[in-house]
């Protein structure tokens, strides 16, 4: 096999334990990437990188010991090369324009889903296969174009982007969780349309769902957020 036929090979750096095993799952379903590790800590990706070869870190920018863009200045500085994807819920444009400079490529905002890192990671494929000498502005071009210019990862047929972000900030802010019928007088939507949206977060590890035991008949379901890190 050669060289360009070998896997992506990833490092999936995350504090939160049920996160870090969610994106090693999504890596691993992405044609032509592989997880080599994860560390829930600086000091332990280190070590990792120290003893495994990595193309690419996925990176959350809050570690326990560790800030992930002083974590990506130190790896530099000790001369290991793998590009960064970070992890963040930080929406701080002045953190996305240091990261550039230490290597991090692309920006994955919490809460995602397996269909946006999906994307992400593919556009990746396309730039790291065009690695080499450039024949020419064109061509420059156009592998930054693979990496700068995401499209939106598409929600199933039915679901608005709008709609599931009133339904994800109301399930997060309800510690207990909320069945369909909750959400529904919550959001203002139809019972059947918020369990959809339910059904679909926790489709893509947003979500646990569970019955509501205590009531008379057939248990219905009561939906929880699952964390996903800072």
């Amino acid at each position: 096999m050669t060289d360009e036929r070998q896997p992506i090979r990833v490092l999936v750096v995350e504090d939160d334990p049920v996160a870090a095993d969610a994106h090693v799952m999504y890596v691993g379903r992405v044609p032509g990437f592989v997880a080599v590790g994860k560390a829930h800590t600086g000091a332990e990706a280190r070590r990792i990188l120290d003893r495994t070869p990595v193309d690419l870190i996925l990176l959350d920018l809050h570690l326990p010991d560790v800030h992930g863009l002083q974590l990506a200045r130190s790896l530099r500085a000790g001369g290991h090369h793998a590009d960064v994807i970070a992890v963040t819920s930080a929406r701080d444009l002045a953190v996305v324009r240091e990261g550039v400079s230490l290597g991090v490529v692309q920006y994955v905002l919490k809460p995602f889903t397996f269909a946006t890192l999906r994307d992400r990671l593919t556009r990746y494929a396309e730039f790291h296969a065009a690695a080499g000498e450039a024949s020419g502005q064109d061509e420059v071009d156009r592998a930054l174009a693979a990496l700068r210019a995401p499209t939106p990862a598409a929600l199933p047929k039915g679901l608005s982007a709008p709609t599931l972000q009133r339904v994800t900030g109301a399930l997060r802010e309800a510690p207990d969780g909320l069945t369909a019928t909750g959400l529904a007088e919550a959001v203002g939507i139809s019972r059947i349309t918020a369990r959809r949206y339910l059904e679909h977060l926790v489709d893509t590890g947003r979500a646990a769902r569970s019955p509501l035991y205590g009531q008379v008949g057939r248990p219905e379901l009561v939906y929880r957020w699952v964390p996903q890190g800072r």
